[in-house]
């Protein structure tokens, strides 16, 4: 089986930035997508960016389109998230996914919040 952990999140101010890391453990049972979903308390997950583990183009949810940044690093088994321009609105645990595609090399965002997730990294942004 597949373990992904999280790590890098943080409590931080409005309009700071923080880079969460996804590494993952055997890899040989990853899916063809990696991506975060996040959930805040009393809301449901939100897919928040995707990408093919064999590289392409990315998607990100509208509400982080411009400030976050999904990359990988496959030679180390690593996912990496860099968010920029931090909203309290971004406050939220968010968790790793591994996620088999309907279409193959789109990891769209709403299907990151069905794959299988880490234990998650809480971020905290307040204003």
């Amino acid at each position: 089986h597949v373990q992904l952990v999280e790590s890098g999140g943080g409590s931080v101010e409005a309009g700071e930035s923080l880079r969460l890391s996804c590494k993952a453990d055997g890899f040989t049972y990853l899916r063809n997508c990696m991506g975060w979903f996040r959930q805040a308390p009393g809301k449901e997950r939100e897919g928040v960016a995707g990408i093919p583990r064999s590289g392409g183009n990315a998607y990100y949810a509208d509400s982080v389109k411009g400030r976050f940044t999904i990359s990988q690093n496959n030679a180390k088994n690593t996912v990496y998230l860099q968010m920029e321009d931090l909203k309290p609105e971004d406050t939220a645990m968010y968790h790793c996914v591994t996620v088999t595609p309907a279409v193959v090399g789109k990891c769209l965002v709403n299907h990151m919040p069905f794959g299988t997730k880490g234990q998650g990294t809480q971020v905290t942004v307040s204003s």
